[in-house]
C-alpha cells in the first residue's frame, strides 16, 4: 500500500513587538491564519512559539523599533530568516484598516511578509550599536546643557539681567557676577551647578569618543575631509555601518533624508524640500560639517568652492543642505575606496 507523500508547508510570521508582549501571527502559503498567540518579547519565548510549527518558516518580520536589534540578533542566532521592516511603510498599510490592535498589526505584518510587499531595513552590527549608545548619551548631555543655559537666560531677563550665551564654565561665572540680588543668585545657583556638572560629564564622554576614534582607521580616514571632526566621523561611521550595503554612493544621501521629495502626476512635477527620513543624527552632523566647511575652514577645496557657488545663486541655507548631501556621497566613496580626501576634484567624481 502506497503511503501519501506529505507536501512541504511554508509559513510566514508577523510579529507586533511591544515592550512586554509580542503578538505572533503565522500565515500559510494561501494566506490563511495558522496560529495567533501573544508571548513575552524575548527571543527565547518567540523561538519556542515558532518551534511548534511543523513546516518551513520562510520569513519572519517585525517593525523597526527599540527592541529590533536585540530581537533580530537573537532570532537570527536560532536560524530564523528574520527581516526588519520599515515603520513608515507598515503605517501606510495600517491606515487602510479601521481596527487598530496588536493582533491586527501582527496579521498585517504577516501579510506583507508573505506577499513580499515590504522594505527591509538594515540592522546595525553590535559594534555600531554600542558606539551609537555613547553618541546618543552625548547628544542628550548637549541638549540638557543647552536647556539649562536657555532657562537661566530666559528667567533672568525678567529682572533686567542679560547674561548672553556661553558653552563653558566661564558662562556660569559670568552669570554669578551679573546677579547682584542674593535671593535670585540662590535660586539660580542649583541650575548653574547642574550645568557645570553637565560640562564635566560631557568632557568624560568626549574623551571616550576621542579614544574610540584614535583606534578606528575608518574614522581617521573620514576626518581627512575639512569640517569633519571626531563626532561627525564616528556618527557617519555608525550610521552607514556596512559600506557595501549600498550599490552606489549616491544612495547614501537618500537613506539619510537629504534628497528632495518629488511629487509627479501626469504633466505636473513638484520638487519639494528634503525628505528628512532615516537617521536624524547623521543628517544633523552632516549639516554641521557643511556649515563648518563653508564658514570656518580657511583653506579652499573643490567641495567648498562648489557650495559657495550655490550660495551665491540660491542662498546659504540651501547651499549647506546641498553640501551636506554631497558630503554623504563623498564620505562613502572615500570609505569604499579607502582614499583620503583630495583638495582638487577627482576626475572620477561626477559633478
Amino acid at each position: 500500500m502506497k503511503q501519501r507523500r506529505r507536501t512541504a508547508v511554508n509559513y510566514y510570521v508577523g510579529l507586533d513587538v511591544s515592550l512586554e508582549q509580542t503578538a505572533v501571527c503565522v500565515l500559510g502559503e494561501d494566506g490563511r491564519v495558522v496560529m495567533e498567540r501573544s508571548v513575552a518579547s524575548h527571543p527565547d519565548d518567540i523561538g519556542a512559539c515558532l518551534a511548534d510549527l511543523d513546516g518551513t518558516i520562510m520569513r519572519v518580520g517585525f517593525e523597526a523599533g527599540p527592541l529590533a536589534p536585540w530581537l533580530y540578533s537573537g532570532l537570527a542566532e536560532r536560524g530564523l530568516p528574520v527581516f526588519c521592516i520599515e515603520v513608515r511603510q507598515m503605517k501606510a498599510f495600517a491606515k487602510a484598516s479601521p481596527v487598530k490592535t496588536d493582533r491586527r498589526d501582527a496579521r498585517l505584518i504577516a501579510q506583507a511578509i508573505r506577499t513580499g510587499l515590504f522594505k527591509a531595513t538594515h540592522v546595525k552590527t553590535d559594534y555600531s550599536q554600542r558606539i551609537r549608545l555613547l553618541l546618543r548619551h552625548r547628544q542628550s548631555m548637549v541638549r540638557r546643557n543647552k536647556d539649562l543655559i536657555n532657562t537661566v537666560r530666559g528667567t533672568l531677563k525678567a529682572f533686567g539681567i542679560r547674561t548672553g550665551g556661553g558653552k563653558n564654565t566661564l558662562y556660569a561665572r559670568r552669570v554669578r557676577e551679573a546677579i547682584d540680588d542674593p535671593v535670585l543668585l540662590a535660586m539660580t545657583e542649583p541650575l548653574l551647578v547642574a550645568y557645570e556638572d553637565g560640562l564635566r560629564t560631557l568632557a568624560v564622554i568626549d574623551k571616550m569618543v576621542l579614544d574610540i576614534v584614535k583606534k578606528d582607521a575608518t574614522c581617521r580616514l573620514l576626518m581627512t575631509m575639512p569640517g569633519v571632526g571626531p563626532v561627525t566621523a564616528l556618527t557617519f561611521r555608525t550610521g552607514v555601518d556596512v559600506p557595501w550595503r549600498f550599490d552606489s554612493s549616491r544612495l547614501v544621501a537618500a537613506v539619510f533624508g537629504l534628497t528632495p521629495r518629488v511629487h509627479a502626476s501626469g504633466e505636473m512635477e513638484q520638487v519639494g524640500r528634503i525628505s528628512k527620513c532615516g537617521d536624524a543624527m547623521v543628517r544633523a552632523m552632516l549639516y554641521e560639517a557643511a556649515n563648518v566647511m563653508m564658514t570656518r575652514c580657511k583653506a579652499d577645496n573643490w567641495l567648498k568652492s562648489w557650495a559657495l557657488g550655490i550660495a551665491r545663486r540660491r542662498g546659504a541655507r540651501k547651499a549647506k543642505v546641498a553640501l551636506a548631501r554631497r558630503l554623504a556621497v563623498v564620505l562613502h566613496r572615500m570609505w569604499s575606496d579607502e582614499t583620503e580626501f583630495s583638495i582638487e576634484r577627482p576626475a572620477a567624481m561626477n559633478s
